[in-house]
């Protein structure tokens, strides 16, 4: 929804019997929160005077200065479909303030509303498609997730194969009903995986799509029976789930990744934009792939890119260009994983980028060859472990500026405690393999 106004709001709130407001907001690390409203603090809620405690949230602030408010992006504004219809729930996309009202530095949303008011200084807006993966699985008695799926189906099979298909649909329309225009859905390539991509739009409404598709994805999935997971590799010797991110430049509504001139049909910025990508996609890695379990999907042989390479339609390469040309022009990253906080995500994507512009960057080559059966030994490689990502994020001073220092500083903090608690655990594997031969 666009150009929405507060007398709106409160005409819809009155008019459409809507009793509660949840008012969202994301952490650092991804997750969605939210402090729910009645309709009779609609007003209030307008008038940024909903506060919350930033001292219980990961990566916020201290006990000792824990106030913060939550300001609404009205254009955000949209009712639940899946919730009932008396008493109608809607939701508001919220800005976390500091008590004088200046924006908070760990704000996610806000650390990607700055990185994109240095585009808009230039005259250009930054458009993102995302491609979004993820896993249906079965419940046990007790309503427990389980690591497993009555689904035979494989890549674009469908029912009766396809046994999620229903849901999948299901959030599709539930999606388009709150404003979303969804171009595809299909079964992915595992038993119990999925894939919906989400039209391209500015970057800020995508990041916020991502978040509202994850809530409705786990939602719909918990109401049929089922539990979704946006885990990158919850099945070992299964492909794991991506979150393709497809990027563009346009200025004054044309599409300046593209020339036809060219022999690619790409500008020169759209090539310096792959080589700012490309210099600091390990950088950039931590933020993009954020768990341990991250790595278990970029390894060899499961089609996830593992080197660092460019091509104009080879689906191997970390960097393609898909085939579309004109307005459609753009450069799709393939590493990143849906369980991203996609703020950080897109900000740090937008700064790699404009970093290889301001440079002006040549990208190596285009590889053609397939990359999922040989390594090519002359390509770096992304990093191999979460703690890999995170040395490399914090030696790369044009991600950690584009995050911020609170966030880089959190961010951090939390990164590596994830590794030490992973480190210390004693495998099943560790046991199969040691318990009888020592």
């Amino acid at each position: 929804m666009s150009g929405i106004s507060r007398e709106d709001i409160l005409r819809r709130v009155r008019d459409d019997d809507i009793q509660f407001i949840r008012m969202q907001f994301t952490d650092i690390f991804g997750q969605m929160k939210n402090v729910a409203v009645t309709a009779s603090q609609i007003q209030r809620a307008l008038d940024n005077q909903i506060m919350m405690d930033g001292s219980s949230i990961a990566g916020f602030v201290r006990i000792e200065e824990s106030d913060q408010y939550l300001w609404p992006d009205l254009d955000t504004f949209a009712v639940l479909p899946w919730r009932p219809q008396y008493g109608k729930v809607a939701r508001l996309i919220c800005d976390v303030h500091n008590p004088d009202g200046t924006p908070f530095a760990g704000d996610p949303r806000s650390v990607l509303k700055r990185a994109l008011r240095r585009v808009q200084d230039l005259g250009l807006v930054f458009n993102v498609g995302p491609e979004l993966e993820f896993f249906l699985f079965q419940t046990d008695e007790e309503g427990n997730p389980i690591a497993r799926t009555s689904d035979a189906a494989g890549y674009f099979d469908l029912g009766p194969l396809d046994h999620g298909e229903g849901t999948r649909r299901e959030i599709c329309l539930n999606l388009e009903q709150m404003g979303m225009e969804i171009e595809a859905s299909h079964h992915e390539a595992a038993a119990g995986q999925h894939e919906i991509d989400l039209k391209y739009t500015g970057a800020l409404q995508a990041a916020d799509n991502i978040m509202t598709f994850k809530l409705a994805v786990k939602t719909l999935a918990q109401k049929n029976g089922l539990h979704a997971t946006f885990m990158p590799k919850p099945i070992q010797g299964a492909a794991g789930s991506g979150m393709h991110v497809n990027m563009s430049l346009f200025r004054d509504g044309e599409n300046i990744f593209y020339d036809p001139g060219d022999r690619l049909q790409l500008s020169p910025l759209a090539y310096q934009f792959i080589a700012g990508l490309l210099a600091h996609v390990r950088g950039l890695c931590a933020v993009t792939n954020p768990l341990v379990n991250s790595y278990k999907r970029l390894g060899f042989g499961y089609e996830a890119p593992r080197q660092l390479a460019w091509s104009a339609g080879n689906r191997s390469a970390l960097i393609r260009i898909p085939t579309p040309r004109g307005s459609a022009t753009r450069v799709e990253l393939r590493c990143p994983d849906p369980a991203c906080n996609p703020y950080l995500a897109l900000a740090a994507c937008l700064e790699a980028g404009l970093d290889g512009v301001r440079r002006k960057l040549v990208p190596p080559e285009a590889i053609q060859e397939n990359l999922y059966t040989r390594e090519d030994p002359a390509l770096e490689c992304l990093p191999s472990t979460l703690a890999d990502a995170v040395a490399a994020l914090e030696g790369d001073s044009v991600i950690t500026g584009a995050l911020g220092e609170h966030v880089t500083r959190h961010y951090v903090a939390g990164k590596l405690q994830e590794c030490r608690e992973y480190q210390a655990q004693v495998s099943q594997w560790e046991l199969d393999r040691y318990l009888v031969t020592c």
